[in-house]
């Protein structure tokens, strides 16, 4: 009987399936992400070698060479309730979009009777039209904006650091409270007087919120 001959041909893949699955990822990251606003200031920190990142539950007061102040919270959940209790202590309405876009926004610079109009302000604008800074030269409860910002905000983080410890707690038990809680992060630009930082020293002190990180260029050190 003779042997059949089956016919030679390289083995084929359909490669449909595999590319659509790609594209869907792709568009499903796109729509999904949010995309932080660029930082309104740009700071010349004094070179320093850490191979620190700046952690995910943080306060973040930024001075730049003028000596303006900025003010940060890494966590949006805890930048919304921080944004609250302003609200409720100024006696100022934000709406539920406002409070959105303040979640996502970087650090901001303004006083609290102009932040309603910094939130609805383009990114470009807020750089050059708040020459202000957030305001911080008086012991005076209301006018000294700054202590109100680090006092809620350190009370905002807080309270999500906790949750988030609960939340990892019953995933690994192993997980520490300490790496849950929020740290208090100070950046001051290289040209800025020492006087103009001490300002937001002194708040933190006040405040006694003492263990505070002075964060300069974050560069890798040598092997």
């Amino acid at each position: 009987m003779p042997k059949l001959k089956m016919p030679k041909s390289s083995p084929s893949i359909d490669m449909t399936p595999m590319v659509d699955l790609a594209f869907l990822l792709v568009t499903f990251f796109m729509l999904s992400a949010s995309f932080r606003s660029p930082e309104p200031f740009e700071v010349s920190l004094p070179s320093s070698v850490t191979d620190k990142d700046i952690p995910k539950n943080a306060l973040i007061v930024t001075v730049d060479k003028t000596g303006k102040i900025f003010f940060n919270v890494s966590n949006p959940e805890a930048k919304g309730e921080v944004l609250d209790n302003i609200a409720s202590t100024y006696n100022i309405k934000f709406t539920e979009d406002e409070r959105q876009e303040f979640q996502m926004m970087a650090s901001f610079s303004c006083p609290v009777n102009k932040l309603k109009e910094y939130i609805n302000s383009e990114a470009e604008i807020r750089k050059e039209a708040f020459p202000e800074g957030i305001p911080a030269d008086t012991s005076e409860a209301l006018t000294n904006e700054l202590r109100y910002w680090i006092q809620f905000g350190d009370a905002a983080a807080r309270n999500t650091g906790r949750t988030n410890f609960e939340e990892a707690k019953m995933k690994n038990a192993s997980v520490k409270i300490d790496d849950f809680k929020p740290k208090y992060i100070l950046r001051v630009d290289g040209d800025t007087e020492y006087s103009k930082a001490k300002k937001v020293i002194d708040v933190f002190r006040d405040l006694n919120l003492n263990n505070l990180n002075f964060i300069t260029s974050m560069e890798i050190a040598p092997i």
